[in-house]
């Protein structure tokens, strides 16, 4: 059985994935959602330009909220080399990568500006920020569900609950919430984004049609001869 998997990706590149999280146990629902943009917008003088009906002001939002679960039973019991890092660590290196995919990743720019900003505020007092300069780029997920849904999203929650322990107190047994948002507004040079929401699409246009033509031979059965 195909498993779900969330997957770390470079800017242009799959390789060298840095961090990858299949699931242990496929999870039993998954619970999408879609937020329509108000069919009216704020121009920046702050008045509200109206949009005809039927019109909407973005494309709408895809989430997904799921639960998976991760347990160091099935390894610990297979003994040998496989069951070497859980008697370790127990399940901690799964929730660890998780919790990669939401920290954004600390590189030696990040570094020399906190340094920077730190020196700054040592010397004198703070001025008041006129602008926001972006430091830190969060991570850059693919949800795989299956091979016909393939999509780059952003992880917006994460919740961990601790279920079970060994003797070194590692979690052996995890119960993980995650909320995850496609993303529609990757970089231009974001290649694998465009990639996978392009597929996706044009699976789910196939589906589409395939329903269509399913419809059109429910109603021609439905017409009297």
């Amino acid at each position: 059985m195909l498993r779900g998997a969330l997957i770390e990706y470079g800017m242009n590149l799959l390789g060298p994935i840095p961090n990858v999280v299949v699931f242990q146990f496929n999870p039993e629902q998954l619970a999408r959602s879609f937020t329509i943009a108000p069919p009216a917008t704020a121009s920046a003088s702050g008045e509200r330009r109206s949009v005809e009906t039927g019109q909407t002001a973005a494309p709408p939002k895809e989430s997904f909220t799921l639960t998976a679960h991760f347990s160091a039973a099935d390894d610990l019991g297979k003994g040998g080399a496989v069951a070497v890092i859980p008697r370790a660590f127990g399940i901690a290196p799964q929730l660890a990568a998780l919790e990669k995919m939401v920290i954004p990743p600390v590189t030696p720019g990040g570094l020399i500006g906190a340094a920077i900003d730190a020196v700054a505020s040592a010397v004198s007092p703070p001025a008041q920020a006129t602008r926001t300069v972006p430091r830190e780029q969060l991570p850059r997920i693919l949800f795989i569900w299956g091979v016909t849904r393939v999509l780059p999203v952003r992880v917006q929650s994460l919740r961990i609950t601790e279920q079970k322990f060994d003797f070194l107190l590692n979690p052996v047994q995890a119960q993980v919430e995650l909320g995850l948002e496609v993303v529609n507004d990757a970089p231009a040079e974001d290649r694998v984004a465009a990639g996978a929401l392009g597929y996706s699409n044009m699976v789910k246009d196939t589906q589409a049609t395939l329903n269509l033509a399913k419809a059109v031979e429910l109603v021609v059965e439905m017409i009297p001869f």
